[in-house]
């Protein structure tokens, strides 16, 4: 899959820097193992973080400020990753909905970077395309009905939009029959190391839960 930032989206994050994980993977409704290091996760950000506090981690604030440049309030649409966090501080456990879906809000809770999780078999074409949603694009959020995607920064194939931070589209969903998976780690903030290392952290969790290889990890900017 080829992935292409936008000149718009340079224009407002000149810095950005993103990750793409392929991998052949076998999807599982619950794995108890993951699981227990959710829980085990959960507990810990519960020591570390405030709602406050929160906000300030560089991969979240980061986000806000590109939704704000893009013209979108991030208080309103909020970042994935600060959704699920913000959850946890609520003394709330996350979402359980399968494997592949609960890895990838694993990743996105250690490391703080909204990611998107996609089935291949559904995207359309070979190439997504990153750039900031229009006034009246369609759009279904998962879970989420219509979003107005209008600011927002959208992966796009050559369909429409299937990803944002605040939500990725319903079209090309995670499910048990997923056999091909992409995960696209948004860093806002720059920082390659650290997306690097949520790229290979995301590899290590469809090794041990997915039965997979790993697949790869690109670099794109």
């Amino acid at each position: 899959m080829e992935i292409i930032v936008s000149d718009e989206i340079k224009h407002v994050c000149p810095t950005f820097v993103g990750a793409a994980v392929e991998a052949e993977v076998t999807n599982s409704s619950f794995s108890a193992e993951l699981w227990n290091e959710i829980h085990e996760f959960e507990t810990s950000i519960r020591t570390k973080l405030t709602p406050d506090s929160l906000k300030e981690l560089p991969s979240i604030r980061a986000t806000r400020q590109v939704y704000k440049l893009c013209g979108k309030d991030p208080s309103r649409y909020r970042p994935a990753s600060e959704q699920l966090i913000r959850r946890i501080l609520q003394g709330k456990e996350l979402y359980q909905i399968d494997t592949l879906v609960d890895l990838v809000n694993l990743a996105s809770i250690v490391y703080g970077y909204s990611i998107g999780g996609f089935d291949v078999a559904k995207i359309k074409g070979d190439t997504l395309t990153l750039g900031i949603g229009k006034e009246g694009e369609p759009y279904e959020g998962i879970g989420r009905g219509i979003l107005n995607i209008a600011g927002l920064p959208v992966y796009r194939d050559a369909e429409g939009g299937v990803g944002t931070p605040t939500s990725d589209n319903e079209r090309t969903k995670l499910t048990l029959s997923t056999r091909q998976l992409l995960v696209l780690i948004n860093g806002y903030d720059g920082n390659e190391e650290r997306v690097l290392q949520n790229a290979h952290y995301i590899q290590e969790l469809v090794r041990r839960y997915a039965c997979s290889d790993g697949g790869t990890v690109k670099i794109y900017r």
